[in-house]
């Protein structure tokens, strides 16, 4: 999963309570700070999710693959990258990085796979919203 520049990114610092018995970010964290940076990402592009479950359209994760590469640590600054690929006809896959900061050690490398459902059923990204807001084709 190599990463040019990405379609998105945002920084984030790790909280103390962040952290178990070790001192690291917990690894369920990770997912936490991953699913955040992916919900930011769709709002910036005006993909807003309430309004979508209210027409009977959801976004949902079937599928989270994570690499964890090395740890964070209290107050560590750090961002998640954000790019996008289909995989056949129904998936999106959101590829995902975290990068600590300054020096961009990576952290975790992440393949999140999505459906969109429409009332409940499996559906076309296209036929639930404007994938090209997520920078893919139909």
């Amino acid at each position: 999963m190599e990463e040019n520049k990405p379609l998105y990114e945002l920084e984030f610092i790790v909280r103390d309570y962040e952290l178990d018995l070790q001192g690291i970010v917990n690894n369920s964290c990770y997912q936490q700070y991953l699913e955040h940076a992916r919900h930011e990402f769709l709002y910036s592009r005006n993909v807003n999710f309430a309004k979508l479950h209210e027409e009977g359209k959801d976004l949902v994760v079937i599928r989270a693959e994570l690499d964890y590469k090395s740890p964070l640590k209290s107050r560590d600054k750090f961002k998640v990258t954000i790019n996008t690929a289909r995989d056949g006809n129904l998936k999106i896959v959101f590829e995902q990085n975290i990068y600590r900061l300054p020096d961009m050690k990576v952290v975790v490398k992440a393949r999140i796979t999505g459906v969109c459902l429409f009332n409940g059923r499996p559906s076309k990204p296209e036929d639930v919203m404007d994938v090209s807001l997520l920078g893919l084709t139909p």
